[in-house]
C-alpha cells in the first residue's frame, strides 16, 4: 500500500459520521453500491476490516487510525483554504474537544471566551471522564482534550496544565451522624457521591488515605452525573464527596460543608492533548487553555 484514495478515506468518514451506507450515499450524493464499493476497496488496499456493519456502523481499531487521519485531512484542507482566501462560504471553523465536567464546571469555558474569534470558531464540546477523553482522540471524534492521561495518543502531543485538587468534604450533619469515628472506617461505610458508575475519585482517596489497594468507598453511592449536582448533592447531606476546591473553598467558609480529613487533598494532574496539525485555531485554543490552566490549576 502506497497510498491512501482521498475518496475512499472520505467516503469512510461519512459512513461513519452518518452511521449508515445509504446515509452515507445520501450526504456523499452517490449510490450505496458505490459507497460499499469504496469501502470494500479502501479495505482491501489496507488489508484491514476497517467498519462493524452494525446499527449505526462502527470504525475498528484500524478503522479510527483511518477516520483520524480523514478529519485531520479536512482540517488541513480547511486551513489551507483560510490562508488562500477560499474559506468564504464554508461557515466556523468547528473544532471538537473533550473536557470532563469539573473542568467545564469551573475554568475551562470562560477560558474559552478569551480565544480569538477570526475566524469564528464553533466549540464542539465532549463532556467525558478525563480518565477517558483519550479514548475519543484515538477514535477521531475530537481534535483536543483535558485528560488525566500523560502518555500521547498516536499522533498527537501532550503538555502538561496543572494539578486539580478536591477537598473530601461532606454536610456537617451528615458528618456527625457518619464520620464520627476513625475516619478510615467510616469512608468505607458512609454513603458517597459519585459522577458516575466509572467515577473512581472516591475510591482512589479512601485507598491513598489507609494504604489498602483493596479499599472502596461505601457501595452506597448516589450517582450525580454534573459538577454542579454533585456539589449540591454534598451540601444536602446525601453523601460524602470530593469536591473541586474552588468550589468546596467558599462552601466551606461559609459552614455549608466541613473538609473531613484536614490536610489530605487530592490531586489529579491534568493534561492537554491535542493532534500534530498546524492549525492556526488548534494553535490559539491551546495557547489560551494553557494560560487558564496556569492560573486555575496547581502547578504541574
Amino acid at each position: 500500500m502506497d497510498e491512501l484514495p482521498l475518496e475512499q478515506v472520505r467516503t469512510l468518514l461519512a459512513v461513519v459520521d452518518e452511521g449508515t451506507f445509504d446515509a452515507a450515499a445520501a450526504a456523499l450524493h452517490v449510490t450505496p453500491s458505490a459507497v460499499s464499493q469504496r469501502v470494500k476497496a479502501l479495505e482491501q488496499r489496507t488489508g484491514r476490516v476497517l467498519l462493524m456493519r452494525t446499527k449505526p456502523v462502527r470504525a475498528t481499531e484500524s478503522g479510527e487510525v483511518v477516520i483520524r487521519f480523514a478529519r485531520q485531512l479536512a482540517r488541513l484542507e480547511r486551513d489551507a483554504r483560510d490562508e488562500l482566501g477560499m474559506a468564504a462560504g464554508l461557515g466556523p471553523v468547528r473544532l471538537p474537544m473533550a473536557v470532563n465536567a469539573d473542568s467545564l464546571a469551573t475554568w475551562f469555558l470562560p477560558a474559552l471566551t478569551r480565544v480569538p474569534q477570526d475566524p469564528p470558531i464553533c466549540f464542539e464540546l465532549h463532556r467525558e471522564d478525563e480518565g477517558h477523553t483519550t479514548a475519543l482522540l484515538r477514535e477521531g471524534q475530537v481534535m483536543a482534550a483535558v485528560t488525566s492521561q500523560p502518555e500521547p495518543v498516536a499522533g498527537c502531543t501532550v503538555r502538561p496544565l496543572g494539578r486539580a485538587r478536591y477537598l473530601p468534604v461532606a454536610n456537617p450533619d451528615f458528618a456527625a451522624r457518619h464520620l464520627a469515628g476513625p475516619v478510615e472506617r467510616d469512608l468505607r461505610e458512609a454513603p458517597a457521591i459519585v459522577f458516575d458508575r466509572r467515577d473512581l475519585l472516591q475510591d482512589v482517596f479512601v485507598r491513598s488515605l489507609t494504604g489498602d489497594p483493596d479499599a472502596t468507598a461505601s457501595a452506597v453511592r448516589h450517582q450525580v452525573p454534573t459538577s454542579e449536582g454533585f456539589c449540591d448533592a454534598v451540601v444536602a447531606g446525601l453523601g460524602w464527596g470530593l469536591v473541586p476546591e474552588s468550589q468546596a473553598g467558599p462552601l466551606v467558609r461559609s459552614g455549608a460543608l466541613a473538609v473531613i480529613v484536614p490536610g489530605r487533598p487530592l490531586d489529579v494532574p491534568l493534561y492537554w492533548q491535542q493532534w500534530k496539525l498546524d492549525s492556526p485555531a488548534l494553535s490559539a485554543v491551546a495557547a489560551v487553555i494553557a494560560e487558564a490552566a496556569a492560573g486555575a490549576l496547581r502547578r504541574p
